[in-house]
């Protein structure tokens, strides 16, 4: 199998273990699909409070997973943003700019019922390292 067939699971404990059947993210080549990550915080697997808060959490858990992947939030190509409330779109811009550098990746933004743990936000991403 070459090295653009093999998958290779990502994961670390700087980022919330996966609280389901799936992994941080699986690395098949240079490209990292990075699950979707929400507010958890790593240590203690609880939901941060508030939605600055719980942006803040989702940059810092994907970046520690690319860190991870032998990459940055730099790799980053393709990001979806999942919002339970889109007014809290500006600010999930706002703080996104702290954690990705420009060029910025591709991104789409989704307006939802509702995110697993009662998370306010999630964010999944596609690196190239």
């Amino acid at each position: 199998m070459s090295q653009y067939n093999e998958k290779r699971i990502i994961s670390t404990p700087d980022a919330p273990a996966a609280i389901g059947t799936y992994s941080q993210a699986v690395r098949v080549g240079d490209t990292v699909y990075c699950s979707g990550q929400i507010g958890l915080d790593p240590q203690t697997m609880q939901m941060v409070d508030g939605i600055e808060a719980q942006i803040h959490r989702v940059f810092e858990n994907l970046a520690a997973v690319a860190h991870e992947a032998g990459g940055s939030m730099a790799n980053a190509v393709r990001l979806t943003v999942f919002l339970t409330d889109l007014a809290h779109f500006a600010k999930v811009n706002e703080i996104m700019a702290e954690y990705v550098p420009q060029p910025y990746p591709a991104r789409a933004a989704v307006g939802v019922a509702s995110l697993p743990r009662g998370a306010l936000v999630e964010v999944d991403a596609v690196l190239v390292v």
